[in-house]
């Protein structure tokens, strides 16, 4: 099992306060790394303070990641809360945006395009170089099924996870080679505060109706993937897009 230990590892999870983010958060210091807890939310501190209170090296740091410039200068700061070193970053951080396309709000686009899709870019951008130093390291994306689909009334979103998986795959054909292995992960229907729109009696059956697990996810079904994608067992890969959806996308 030593090859999927992640001690010493150094590790930034953003969106972390709860939901999926703080799951992988979870998984990630239950497999020994060192985690830094980041959202925009304040209560991210008191994430981090409940596993450090249990022994976890667990930090956080509060960021809008809506904000390049703020990305940027908050690096080095972010850097030095790992010890100067990063090993793995999990880019979970989104928004949703809902409107039928032809009321669609600029602004709206806007929001959901710089949090959802040119975050990763700068943050990875940031992480990579540092990365480079090492000769090794591990991104992975929050993508999504609407990396697949269209969906309704989700255009901004749509577009954005769209753009994940694209980017994913030629950050991967960059990187790789320098040894750091980029990877997403496409969560299906999860029981998050984004989706409970989506709980009510005319959405939620049809969806369970499609999915062969018969049910809809949870933030911890995606902990064992993190830790693998983020681990040395799984070093032959990198540029996947990997669904974890009750067999959703397969139906």
């Amino acid at each position: 099992m030593d090859a999927f230990s992640l001690k010493g590892a150094g590790a930034i999870v953003s969106g972390a306060s709860r939901g999926l983010g703080r799951s992988m958060a979870e998984a990630l210091l239950e497999a020994g790394a060192q985690v830094l807890f980041l959202d925009i939310l304040p209560e991210v501190a008191q994430t981090a303070e409940e596993y450090s209170a249990k022994g976890f090296p667990a930090k956080s740091f509060t960021l809008d990641m809506s904000d390049r410039n703020a990305i940027q200068a908050s690096f080095e700061e972010i850097l030095s809360l790992l010890d100067g070193r990063v090993d793995i970053l999990v880019n979970n951080a989104g928004i949703q945006r809902r409107s039928p396309f032809l009321e669609f709000p600029l602004d709206y686009w806007d929001d959901v395009l710089k949090v959802n899709l040119e975050s990763i870019f700068v943050f990875s951008q940031l992480a990579a170089r540092e990365m480079a130093k090492n000769g090794k390291g591990r991104i992975i994306n929050i993508a999504s099924m609407n990396s697949l689909f269209g969906g309704m009334n989700i255009a901004a979103y749509s577009a954005a996870k769209s753009g994940v998986a694209g980017l994913t795959k030629a950050m991967s054909n960059e990187l790789a080679g320098k040894g750091i292995n980029v990877n997403a992960i496409a969560p299906g229907y999860m029981d998050t505060e984004m989706n409970q729109i989506m709980r009510n009696e005319k959405t939620a059956q049809p969806i369970l109706d499609r999915i062969p697990k018969g049910r809809w996810g949870s933030p911890d079904d995606l902990k064992g993937l993190v830790v693998f994608l983020a681990s040395p067992a799984s070093d032959y890969i990198s540029g996947a897009l990997i669904p974890v959806d009750g067999g959703f996308a397969a139906r």
